[in-house]
C-alpha cells in the first residue's frame, strides 16, 4: 500500500507538470494568433489570460448526468485483451488498466488500487462480468476497456514509433447493495500518438516510447471522465 501511495505521488506530480506545461502552450499559441490576425476579439484574449483555455465537459458527466468525482464514489478499472494482442504484449491488459486508473486518481476520483484489482483477477480467473469487479471492491463504477489492437510500430515500419490502439470503454454502475450492476455508458476509442508524424526510433529507446505512449493513451481514456481543456493535445501532436 505504501508503494502505491508513493506511485501515486510521483504520477500526480509528473501529470501536474505535463497539464501546466500544456495549457501554457495553448495559451501563448492562442495569444500569438490573436495578435497575428486582425479582429481579434480581446474579451477573448483576456479571458485566457484569466482564466485559461475553455474547459470541455466529460463525454461520460454529459451522457449519464453523474459524474466520478462525486463523494463518496468509488471506481474500479479493469482492462481486458484478446490473446493475439497480449502475444506481442504480455502483460499489456493489467498495465492499460494501471494507468488509466493513476490518470484518474490524479484528477480527484477515488479509485481501487490496481494492484488489488490484479490479485482479485489472478484468483478468479474465470471471472466474465464486469459487475463481480464491482461488488469484490464495493465500487460504484467499474471502467471495463476492452482493448481490441495496440501496437507501438509505425505501419509497415520497423524504424518508426507510432502508438496505435482500438478499444471500447464502459462502464457499469452498481445498484446500492453492490450486488448487481448495468451498462450506462460506452465509447470506442481508436488512438494514435504522436498525432501528426511518427518518431524515430533512432531518437527513442522502445520502453521510453512506450511509457510515453501509455500515458497518451491513459490521457484519452481519463477525459471521458474529467474535465480537460482545448489545448491539451498540442504536446502530443509530434
Amino acid at each position: 500500500m505504501k508503494a502505491w501511495m508513493k506511485n501515486q505521488s510521483d504520477a500526480h506530480t509528473t501529470i501536474a507538470r505535463r497539464s501546466s506545461r500544456m495549457r501554457l502552450t495553448a495559451m501563448v499559441c492562442a495569444l500569438t494568433a490573436c495578435l497575428l490576425f486582425h479582429g481579434c476579439n480581446y474579451v477573448v484574449m483576456i479571458g485566457y489570460l484569466i482564466g485559461g483555455p475553455p474547459s470541455i465537459e466529460p463525454e461520460f458527466d454529459a451522457m449519464t448526468k453523474e459524474s466520478m468525482t462525486d463523494k463518496d464514489v468509488k471506481v474500479a478499472v479493469v482492462c481486458y485483451a484478446p490473446k493475439e494482442v497480449r502475444f506481442s504484449f504480455e502483460d499489456i491488459h493489467f498495465e492499460v488498466s494501471k494507468f488509466v486508473t493513476f490518470r484518474l486518481d490524479s484528477h480527484k476520483i477515488k479509485t481501487v488500487p490496481p494492484d488489488y484489482v490484479k490479485a482479485w483477477l489472478d484468483q478468479n480467473p474465470d471471472w466474465d462480468r464486469a459487475e463481480e469487479i464491482g461488488a469484490a471492491f464495493k465500487a460504484k463504477y467499474v471502467v471495463y476497456i476492452d482493448l481490441k489492437a495496440f501496437s507501438l510500430y509505425e505501419e509497415g515500419s520497423a524504424s518508426l514509433y507510432r502508438g496505435r490502439s482500438e478499444a471500447i470503454v464502459s462502464v457499469w454502475k452498481m445498484d446500492e447493495s453492490f450486488e448487481a450492476g448495468e451498462k450506462i455508458f460506452s465509447k470506442e476509442i481508436i488512438s494514435k500518438y504522436p498525432l501528426y508524424q511518427p518518431k524515430s526510433a533512432a531518437d527513442e529507446t522502445l520502453s521510453n516510447f512506450k511509457a510515453l505512449y501509455m500515458t497518451r493513451l491513459s490521457e484519452e481514456i481519463g477525459r471521458l471522465f474529467y474535465e480537460h481543456y482545448t489545448g491539451d493535445d498540442m504536446g502530443d501532436a509530434t
